[in-house]
């Protein structure tokens, strides 16, 4: 497994690099195939100080993302809760993984067709201008159906989930709507 440690506004030293390797390598005895692994430490100057620091860790695994985020008062009780929630999801995906032996076998094929790869720019600027652009993701569409994508959804904790349906041969949003539905988005023709 490939782990990247960042830090804005925190620095990473050794200890803390070593701490969060050894963290989140015990997740890793949970769920063998995990490729990738990204770990964000952030310090934000708040009104409370119980949520000063923030742990994002996000793990690419057979095509799945898992990622989580907590934020606590210390950075290593923010890592400590934020690889908690995650060896929960790992628990639930697992689950549901063997579960539905149908689900692994697509997960299975996908993986075999696809390569990965994430990139993020996080611009510098902290913060907030309305209606600026203040970051910018760039991924690899996973095709998948729409009961697929909804389970990526909930596994990540989004509101929404893009993604290429190869039914439709098109690319759509799936969200989450007020009422707790969930709404497809589907592109017509040009």
């Amino acid at each position: 497994m490939q782990l990247i440690v960042h830090g804005r506004n925190v620095e990473i030293t050794d200890w803390v690099q070593q701490y969060v390797e050894k963290k989140v390598g015990k997740l890793e005895r949970f769920l063998p195939q995990v490729r990738d692994a990204h770990a964000e430490l952030t310090h934000s100057a708040t009104r409370s100080a119980n949520d000063s620091y923030t742990a994002q860790i996000t793990i690419w695994t057979n095509g799945q993302i898992l990622r989580a985020e907590e934020s606590t008062s210390d950075i290593f009780a923010s890592i400590d809760a934020t690889v908690d929630k995650l060896s929960r999801q790992i628990k639930r995906f697992k689950g549901r993984r063997y579960d539905n032996k149908r689900r692994a076998s697509v997960v299975a094929a996908a993986e075999a067709e696809m390569v990965e790869e994430v990139s993020e720019e996080v611009a510098q600027d902290e913060e907030l201008a309305n209606g600026n652009i203040i970051r910018r993701k760039e991924f690899v569409l996973q095709p998948m159906n729409e009961e697929e994508a909804l389970e990526q959804m909930e596994l990540l904790g989004h509101d929404f989930y893009v993604f290429f349906n190869p039914d439709t041969k098109s690319t759509n949003i799936i969200y989450r709507r007020k009422d707790g539905n969930y709404g497809l988005i589907q592109p017509s023709g040009f």
